[in-house]
């Protein structure tokens, strides 16, 4: 009987981490490209979307403050959450206006104050491309999985990077570039190869960078900034559930007057939360010159204050800013730009913003597009490869073929990846437990799935 050299042993056991990472990550790796490269283009889309809105007869444009009436006549009990200034001579206004923590975008024609459209917030398309991308459209359940499934992702790319890093090639062929004319099998390896080789980077830098939007790494984070004091304030990215709940209905008159009535108790009537006459107006007045990056939103103050808030809500996060606004004078009290933030939420802005597409403009947008269909095409051709490889009666796992030896930069890694994506630790202890305690124990099952030596 032939002994294998420990070599084959490592490459074996790595080989297997990487086909289970697979079997786990293809599906969302091949859904999260394709949502991904929808919300990269997100700018065109919702410009042509909005186009109808955005190329109104240019006149002079009413007050403000006659703009937020029109957007709050058309919704029934609502008040003003946020205006959104028009970006420019024949753009509507959008005034988002809100009953609870329901919220309404309403376009609004600056000049003859005519309602042009309607739409919920958490209707609007490219909203519901990010919570598909990010959660599935199911909640936290949904990041759960999403984060699960790249942090298996970070393990497929890493054992594939290992598995096919040339060893002794005298070419660049099936390294750089595939090669086509040496046979269909040649050409599968050679395809997978040859992706995994250019969009690793790229992908592991698109997924680190998305988690700080998930449930469960986002919290990870926010903690140990806590502890170590490195937090600064609120951060500007949500982690987990991003939609907006929709108020309990109110159906009777005597629902209504107990919910108006614990409104007011709660210091929330639509007496107070209504805009001071002519603060509006003076707000938008000093903001104009400025020329902060849009889209600019302005809020309302809190119940009994006098500051307004300024936000600009850029793609591209390193041009974002903040400033609260004296309504009655019209002074800046504050401003805070994005270099002020702390180095944390720059580092976490910048990555944000090119994982997005919107760092440096169309040329983010292409690549990351290129980096979405190279990982489609990964996926594709390592799904092919098992398809055509895989035994009869097996799932295509690699058997062992020895107690594999476990080294100390192995286990380094492990436990590194563990610490530093925690829901990747558990749900490895969990199969490795799960594998030892039951599925090794079916004879048929260990049998399929190719955990008997050989």
């Amino acid at each position: 009987m032939s002994v294998k050299p420990p070599g084959t042993r490592w490459y074996n056991a790595v080989w297997r981490w990487h086909f289970y990472a697979a079997l786990l990550c293809v599906p969302f790796v091949i859904w999260l490209a394709l949502t991904g490269t929808i919300y990269t283009w997100k700018p065109q889309i919702e410009g042509w979307i909005d186009r109808p809105y955005d190329t109104l007869a240019v006149a002079p444009a009413a007050s403000v403050e006659a703009q937020v009436a029109a957007a709050l006549a058309a919704v029934p009990r609502a008040r003003l959450h946020k205006y959104e200034l028009p970006e420019g001579p024949g753009h509507a206004a959008r005034v988002i206006v809100g009953t609870g923590k329901m919220q309404t975008r309403v376009y609004v024609d600056p000049a003859t104050l005519r309602v042009l459209k309607q739409v919920g917030e958490e209707e609007r398309f490219m909203r519901y491309i990010f919570r598909l991308h990010g959660e599935l459209m199911a909640g936290n359940p949904g990041s759960y999985l999403v984060e699960l499934a790249a942090c298996w992702a970070i393990v497929m790319i890493l054992t594939g990077l290992y598995l096919w890093w040339p060893r002794g090639a005298t070419g660049l062929g099936g390294l750089l570039y595939p090669r086509l004319r040496q046979g269909r099998r040649l050409f599968w390896r050679d395809i997978h190869a040859v992706s995994g080789i250019w969009v690793s980077l790229l992908a592991l830098g698109l997924i680190t960078t998305g988690l700080p939007w998930a449930k469960a790494w986002g919290g990870y984070f926010k903690e140990v900034r806590a502890i170590t004091g490195t937090a600064d304030g609120p951060v500007d990215w949500p982690t987990g559930v991003t939609s907006v709940a929709a108020p309990p209905a109110v159906t009777t008159p005597g629902e209504r007057a107990m919910l108006d009535e614990h409104a007011e108790h709660m210091g929330m009537s639509m007496a107070h939360l209504a805009p001071r006459a002519g603060d509006l107006d003076r707000v938008v007045r000093t903001i104009m010159p400025l020329r902060i990056a849009p889209p600019v939103l302005v809020a309302p103050p809190a119940d009994g204050a006098l500051a307004w808030t300024v936000t600009s809500d850029a793609d591209n996060r390193p041009l974002r800013t903040q400033l609260t606004i004296d309504g009655r004078s019209g002074e800046i009290l504050s401003r805070r730009n994005f270099d002020q933030r702390h180095w944390i939420d720059r580092a976490v802005g910048y990555g944000i913003a090119a994982h997005e597409g919107a760092l440096f403009g169309i040329a983010n947008q292409l690549l990351g597009t290129l980096a979405a269909l190279l990982l489609v095409t990964l996926a594709v051709s390592g799904t092919v490869l098992w398809w055509r490889r895989r035994p009869v009666g097996l799932i295509g796992a690699p058997i062992p073929l020895s107690r594999p030896r476990f080294g100390p930069v192995l286990i380094g890694v492990v436990v590194l990846l563990g610490v530093l994506l925690p829901l990747f630790g558990a749900s490895l202890i969990a199969v490795l437990v799960i594998e030892r305690l039951a599925l090794r124990r079916i004879p048929p099952v260990r049998y399929w799935l190719g955990l008997r030596a050989a």
